[in-house]
């Protein structure tokens, strides 16, 4: 375990790891996503009440779930770095930060379509899309941190413990429909208990939830070897991966 824990540490092995990630990651994340929205978009049978609008659930559901547990990642890596000043985990984090933000403002978006339709607005004040936000502009802040700072070593640090205080801000958003009244439902698939949703909707929703996952995956591993290579840009190694890379 700490072998591989010490080689997270190492630029040139994070890198070439993580290249050999994506080379089979990738076409299974594009078809997955193809796979799962064909699926749901097409094949599947309007919901009773809400007619074919409830399609943008196989958008929606699977991009929220993945920016929770994006800022997870961006939160964990944060408290590395705080703890064992690890370089690579700043990468991470930094890397994390817009991928997370992306997906954050599709479901934010999504949530909106499909809320002008079913409440007949396209925003209301509801605990969890407001604390969805709020998750947002977390993201945000991280990313603004980074360039607002001169220091990265200071940055690093500032976006490390703006991360770790953010967290506090999920667990409101996964009980924010327990806890106070609101308009969102809530969960529709349980671990726990009977889902409340088809099994013929429930198996291409959980299809594009894993191709969320996948896709995540995939942007903050591209992510991270782009922040890698301008971090590293005057070290000997990236410098015999662009002569490498620059032959014929």
């Amino acid at each position: 375990m700490w072998p591989i824990f010490h080689k997270l540490g190492s630029p040139p092995w994070l890198y070439a790891i993580a290249g050999s990630i994506l080379r089979w990651l990738l076409p299974i994340t594009l078809l997955a996503l193809v796979t799962g929205a064909v699926w749901g978009l097409l094949f599947t049978q309007p919901e009773r009440i809400q007619g074919n609008s409830y399609r943008i659930i196989y958008i929606h559901v699977p991009a929220a779930v993945v920016a929770l547990a994006g800022y997870y990642v961006m939160a964990l890596a944060g408290a590395v770095s705080l703890i064992w000043r690890m370089k690579m985990a700043d990468v991470a984090m930094k890397a994390a930060a817009p991928v997370g933000a992306a997906f954050t403002f599709i479901a934010l978006f999504t949530g909106a379509i499909w809320g002008k339709p079913t409440w007949g607005t396209w925003w209301v004040w509801d605990a969890r899309i407001t604390s969805m936000l709020i998750l947002f502009f977390l993201y945000l802040g991280v990313v603004a941190l980074y360039e607002a700072f001169d220091n990265k070593e200071a940055a690093s640090k500032a976006c490390a413990v703006l991360s770790l205080v953010g967290m506090v801000n999920i667990p409101i958003i996964y009980k924010s429909v327990d806890w106070w009244y609101a308009l969102h439902q809530g969960a529709t698939i349980k671990f726990t208990g009977e889902s409340s949703i088809d099994s013929s909707m429930m198996y291409p929703l959980l299809l594009m939830i894993g191709a969320f996952y996948a896709l995540f995956t995939c942007c903050l591993l591209l992510n991270m070897r782009v922040e890698i290579l301008q971090r590293e840009s005057r070290t000997q190694w990236v410098k015999k991966l662009a002569t490498k890379a620059g032959r014929p």
